[in-house]
């Protein structure tokens, strides 16, 4: 059940975060401009997650005590709200993961782990085709880059183009009746592009391909729905919608579910264990072997809870009118180059940059100093700065505590480095 609204109200919302009163130093205040690689968390998921760990902890299932049972309902009541979150049709398509990554090497893996038990269309073998593009995240590609090692299938991308969208001229040529998967990424964490989903659904299912999407970065910042998408598989952490670390997601459909082979085996994912062999239990408790990150999954439960008390449609419409402060601000600085399309209804999130001549490293110790707490380097994503002939930018990533006031003190920053870098040439 999804919580009650709540007012839009900025200050209200600034209250939330315990850590945005910190003080870089006794003059400077931090400026928290990174929730791309990872967001803060509000007082109500800090308190669900240490209300779970003073009442309720206990190992979940099988325990015949009463904490058992009420730990068990705290992580799948998680679940439950997860799945209400993501709207997805049953509680039982999703997986809980440490992270997005472990979510698509879970999938990548059960690609090429199968036998000749498991449906053709999940099974990637020589000669197939696996589909990627070419802005993803290192968790997006080196896991296929594996799985086609692995099985002699062919790793191939879709280019990006000059405006910092995805390349689809060449669409059909590049989708054959080969290719078994086409994951892409549902926006950028470099750039903030939106890619078209509904394009490369269409793409995916002409030729009985699957899709997996990485949301990592859209499903804390837009509304999100797993049905209305279309795609087959969804990843996502939750590190970065104001939920704790150690804990992500797999969505995927129940009857892909229950035809894969597990990733990692032992306990609570098995059916039947006898010395000589096993058999494996249904989804979702296939993919979950071990203890589960119980607490995290509370306080994942938690972050639903709280953004969708905001209003995912108020948080984009929040977040895209920062973008574009922040675009057509860095658009009037001599010397800086802005990495990523210009502002539009598909486009948001994160603002990259380069100044020329400099190292992102050297101008993110340099906004650091003005407390402004931003992501250098190559973001996870080389393939994509060597398309563009760059060695790393630097990043700034908003989310609903952000103000108009913060980004216009990051334009202001990225002006003075752009100074005093100057000032040595």
């Amino acid at each position: 059940m999804s919580a009650p609204s709540r007012e839009f109200d900025l200050e209200a919302i600034r209250a939330d975060f315990p850590i945005l009163s910190r003080m870089l130093d006794p003059d400077t205040p931090m400026i928290y401009l990174d929730g791309g690689a990872t967001s803060q968390r509000p007082r109500p998921v800090i308190d669900a997650e240490v209300a779970y760990l003073t009442h309720d902890n206990a190992a979940v299932k099988r325990g015949a005590h009463r904490m058992a049972g009420a730990a068990t309902d705290a992580y799948e009541g998680a679940r439950e709200r997860v799945a209400d979150f993501l709207g997805a049709p049953s509680p039982d398509e999703v997986v809980f993961t440490r992270n997005a990554t472990e979510a698509l090497n879970l999938v990548a893996h059960s690609l090429g782990s199968g036998d000749d038990s498991t449906p053709d269309h999940l099974r990637v073998r020589e000669g197939d085709e696996i589909l990627v593009t070419e802005m993803e995240h290192h968790a997006n590609l080196v896991p296929w880059q594996e799985l086609a090692r692995r099985t002699g299938a062919h790793l191939r991308w879709i280019p990006m183009a000059d405006d910092f969208t995805l390349d689809l001229t060449e669409l059909s040529s590049l989708v054959t009746e080969r290719t078994r998967v086409i994951a892409f990424t549902h926006q950028s964490n470099v750039l903030g592009t939106i890619n078209p989903v509904e394009r490369l659904v269409e793409a995916a299912r002409s030729v009985d391909a699957l899709t997996v999407l990485d949301a990592a970065q859209s499903a804390p910042h837009m509304p999100f729905d797993v049905t209305a998408l279309g795609v087959d598989l969804v990843a996502l952490s939750g590190h970065k919608m104001l939920g704790p670390t150690g804990i992500g997601v797999l969505w995927g459909r129940f009857e892909l579910l229950a035809q894969m082979p597990p990733f990692l085996t032992g306990g609570s994912m098995i059916e039947m264990v006898q010395m000589e062999h096993s058999t494996y239990a249904e989804p979702p408790a296939r993919f979950e072997a071990g203890t589960p990150p119980i607490s995290q999954a509370v306080g994942l439960a938690a972050a639903c809870d709280y953004l969708d008390a905001l209003g995912m449609n108020r948080i984009a419409a929040h977040e895209q009118a920062l973008t574009q402060q922040a675009l057509t601000g860095l658009a009037g600085i001599d010397g800086v180059r802005i990495i990523g399309p210009a502002a539009s209804a598909q486009r948001t999130g994160a603002v990259s940059f380069d100044i020329a001549g400099r190292h992102p490293h050297d101008v993110g110790q340099v906004l650091d100093s003005l407390g402004l707490e931003v992501r250098v380097g190559h973001h996870c994503a080389w393939p994509l700065h060597r398309r563009f002939g760059l060695h790393g930018t630097t990043r700034a990533s908003f989310s609903v505590h952000t103000t108009a006031a913060e980004v216009e003190a990051f334009v202001s920053g990225v002006a003075h480095t752009v100074e005093f870098f100057g000032s040595f040439s």
